[in-house]
């Protein structure tokens, strides 16, 4: 019997123990958790925009390199067909007239570009990456067509 009483006891003790143990945060520590979860999100929050930001100025500065690229084999072409019969130096100029006002653009459209959101970010770079691409092709095969 002393020993039922002994072991009823201990077991008590242990049920105590953990009951106590698993008690719920008080409101104030709910509040303090929450404060933190909240400095933790800003501080991704941050760190996201700023990878944003730095995202937006590389791909400006690729771009712009791209652009002037494009700007630099206009002039060397225009070199290279000074000396083309007249019919097809007027075409010539006419194609290089409108690849250079779809450079001009193109440097418009980046320069004009506002930050809005990492969505309409991806947006515009797909859209301006596939019109780049374009206007490069446009500019290799006005070169292919002139050594032929």
């Amino acid at each position: 019997m002393k020993k039922a009483k002994g072991t009823t006891i201990v077991l008590l003790f242990i049920a105590v123990a953990f009951f106590a143990s698993c008690k719920e945060n008080t409101p104030a520590e709910k509040v303090l958790n929450a404060e933190d979860k909240v400095v933790q999100a800003n501080k991704d929050l941050d760190e996201a925009n700023a990878q944003y930001l730095i995202d937006i100025q590389n791909y400006r500065v690729q771009t712009s390199a791209e652009i002037t690229a494009n700007e630099q084999s206009i002039a060397a072409f225009k070199l290279r067909i000074i000396n083309q019969k007249a019919e097809a130096k007027a075409d010539y100029e006419k194609k290089i007239t409108e690849l250079e006002q779809k450079n001009t653009d193109m440097r418009r459209k980046m320069d004009e570009y506002q930050a809005s959101g990492k969505d309409n970010w991806e947006n515009f770079k797909t859209e301006f990456s596939h019109d780049m691409s374009a206007l490069g092709q446009a500019f290799k095969d006005l070169t292919v067509n002139n050594s032929n």
